[in-house]
């Protein structure tokens, strides 16, 4: 799916997308505005003007089943909330990127800043199943640089979900979650990655 050009847009090339949409019907956007009004304080779906872009891992071997279980649309083992988690790309093991949700749409895949967060995943277990693989190391570096660059995103808000919390825009109503993140992409990995990000240009 070819995506519009923001007012931010830049010249850094759009990577090879293919378009793998999960359901996002008016009854999952219903669901994404009452998650917002709870966790955020203001009741939407879209999500506007991004400010950050977040990497994931899926803990996973291949593509497929995470595409499932973010298209099922059931409450979450973690938190048991409505919608279904779901991140907007997927970048898999031979680099191919699927894209999943438009970019204009929110996505639950970060506690406290999914109302400004575009959120990417990366098939495999551990950093260095991106870091370490020349072809999905290019293909996430170069995904992650076109959506900076189209949606004005500084590099320093390109962050790991283990550095959720420390992020400046983190937001969360929900005094139980305001500590809640996860082990994915920690600094020490996301100082490489923000490192590589900073030789490819706009």
């Amino acid at each position: 799916m070819a995506l519009a050009a923001s007012v931010n847009s830049a010249a850094a090339d759009r990577p090879a997308i293919a378009w793998n949409a999960i359901p996002y019907p008016a009854k999952r956007k219903a669901e994404m505005a009452a998650y917002s009004q709870r966790h955020y304080g203001f009741r939407r779906y879209g999500l506007h003007n991004p400010k950050v872009i977040v990497q994931h891992l899926t803990e996973s071997s291949t593509y497929r089943p995470i595409w499932t279980i973010f298209a099922q649309d059931v409450a979450d083992n973690e938190l048991g909330e409505l919608p279904g988690v779901c991140s907007h790309f997927i970048v898999d093991q031979n680099g191919k990127i699927h894209q999943l949700v438009p970019i204009s749409l929110m996505c639950r895949h970060t506690v406290g800043l999914n109302w400004t967060a575009i959120g990417i995943e990366h098939v495999g277990f551990k950093p260095s199943d991106v870091l370490g693989r020349a072809k999905v190391r290019a293909a996430s570096l170069r995904l992650t640089n076109w959506l900076r660059c189209r949606e004005g995103i500084e590099i320093k808000n390109v962050i790991g979900h283990n550095e959720s919390v420390q992020s400046r825009y983190h937001h969360e109503r929900v005094a139980r979650l305001r500590t809640q993140t996860h082990d994915d992409f920690p600094t020490s990995s996301m100082r490489k990655y923000r490192a590589a990000l900073r030789k490819l240009t706009c």
